[in-house]
C-alpha cells in the first residue's frame, strides 16, 4: 500500500526532514499495520536525524519512538488486538525468543532496537509493527496524550524502581527536570514516596516542575546544584540521582551523591565524556548504573497508574506531522517543558 510520511534521506538539520508518498508493506505475520494518529518527539529524533557515529538507516527513514493510533489491519498468527482498537505502540523491539527476553530482560537483547532510531517509525500515516508491541490505550487519554508517554516513562521507570530501586523517604535528586524523561521521574519518585529535588534551567519552569510534585527546585543558572543539594540534605547528598545530561552534571553528581548512594543515566545531551575521581566510588561506595529503556512490561504497569490518575503525560505543544521541521526547532530551543507531539490527520 501506499502512505504518505516525512521522511530523511540524509542527515543535517531540520529543513533535512521532507514529505513523499512511500510503499508500505503488509503486516506479515504476527504484525499489525497502525494508522498514526499522534507520534510524539525526542531528543533521539534530533540525534538519529543530525547523524548518530555507526548508526546504519536503510533510506527513506521515518524517525518517531512513540505512536498512538489505530490498528487498520492485521497479519496471519496476531495474538492481540482487533482491527479498530485504540493503541499504544511500545518503541522498543527485540527478537523474544533469547533467554533475556523470555526472562523480562528483552531491552538487554542483543538484537534490540528502537523504532525511529534502528528502524523507520512513526513519521507517516502508517507503521507496521510487531503485536508484542500493542498496548491499549486508555480510554481516559487523547492520541496525543497517550503518544507523549511510552519511551519517557518506560526510561524513568527503568531507571528509579528497576535500577535506582527508589524507597520511601529516600531522596532523590533529578537533573533537566523540565524534560520528557525527567517529567515523568519527578511523578514516580512521587508515587513511591520519595523526597524530590528538581534541577531546572531557569526560574520560569520552576512552577511547572513544583506542580508536577517536586518539593525543592534548583535553577542551576543561579545556584549551584551540588552545594544546593548538600544544603538541603543537611549535608547528607542524595539517595538516588537521575541524570541524562552527561558531561561535567555526570562528574558532579559524584559530589552530590550521599555514601551508598546510586547514580543512574540513561543519555549524554551535555556531553559523552566525564571525569570521575574513583576514590569517590570505592570509598564512599557510590554505584554509576547505565540504562536504556526499559522492559516491555513495564509499560503495563505504568499504564495502570495512567489510568488510575497517579501518573500523567506532560504535553508541552503539538504540530501536525508535515510541520516536523518546526517541531525540530522547538525541541532544539531548549523552551520546552514535557513533549513536542506531532498530530496525524
Amino acid at each position: 500500500m501506499k502512505t504518505e510520511a516525512v521522511v530523511l534521506r540524509t542527515h543535517g538539520g531540520p529543513e533535512v526532514l521532507t514529505r513523499e508518498t512511500l510503499d508500505l508493506p503488509a503486516p506479515g505475520p504476527r504484525e499489525l499495520l497502525v494508522r498514526v494518529h499522534a507520534v510524539a518527539l525526542n531528543h533521539l529524533d534530533l540525534w538519529v536525524r543530525s547523524g548518530l557515529p555507526g548508526l546504519k538507516l536503510t533510506y527513506p527513514h521515518r524517525l518517531g519512538s512513540d505512536i498512538a493510533g489505530e490498528i487498520e489491519a492485521v497479519g496471519p498468527g496476531v495474538r492481540t488486538g482487533y482491527v479498530g482498537e485504540r493503541v499504544l505502540v511500545n518503541p522498543g523491539i527485540s527478537c523474544g525468543v533469547c533467554e533475556r527476553c523470555l526472562s523480562g530482560c528483552d531491552n538487554l537483547c542483543r538484537r534490540y532496537q528502537i523504532l525511529g532510531e534502528h528502524v523507520s517509525g512513526g513519521y507517516g500515516r502508517h507503521v507496521v509493527v510487531p503485536d508484542a508491541n500493542i498496548l491499549p490505550l486508555p480510554g481516559n487519554l487523547s492520541f496525543v496524550e497517550g503518544a507523549a508517554l511510552p519511551l519517557v516513562f518506560l526510561t524513568a521507570w527503568q531507571m528509579l524502581v528497576l535500577k535506582g530501586r527508589v524507597q520511601p523517604g529516600q531522596t532523590v535528586l533529578i537533573h533537566g527536570a523540565s524534560g520528557g524523561v525527567s517529567t515523568a521521574a519527578i511523578q514516580i519518585a512521587k508515587l513511591f514516596g520519595a523526597r524530590v529535588l528538581a534541577v531546572t534551567s531557569n526560574a520560569s519552569k520552576a512552577e511547572g516542575v513544583r506542580a508536577l510534585g517536586a518539593d525543592e527546585v534548583i535553577v542551576r543558572s543561579t545556584h549551584d546544584f551540588v552545594d544546593e543539594t548538600k544544603r538541603l540534605t543537611g549535608g547528607r547528598g542524595a539517595d538516588l540521582i537521575v541524570d541524562h545530561v552527561g558531561g561535567d552534571v555526570l562528574t558532579r553528581s559524584v559530589l552530590a551523591a550521599a555514601w551508598g548512594g546510586r547514580i543512574v543515566t540513561c543519555g549524554a545531551t551535555a556531553g559523552v565524556s566525564s571525569q570521575i575521581d574513583l576514590r569517590h566510588l570505592f570509598f564512599r561506595q557510590i554505584e554509576i548504573l547505565g540504562s536504556t529503556m526499559g522492559p516491555k512490561g513495564a509499560l503495563w504497569t505504568i499504564l495502570d497508574f495512567v489510568r488510575a490518575g497517579k501518573l500523567r503525560a506532560v504535553v508541552h505543544s503539538s504540530f501536525s506531522l508535515w510541520q516536523a521541521a518546526d517541531a525540530h526547532r522547538e525541541l532544539e530551543s531548549g523552551n520546552v517543558f514535557g513533549k513536542v507531539v506531532l498530530e496525524v490527520a
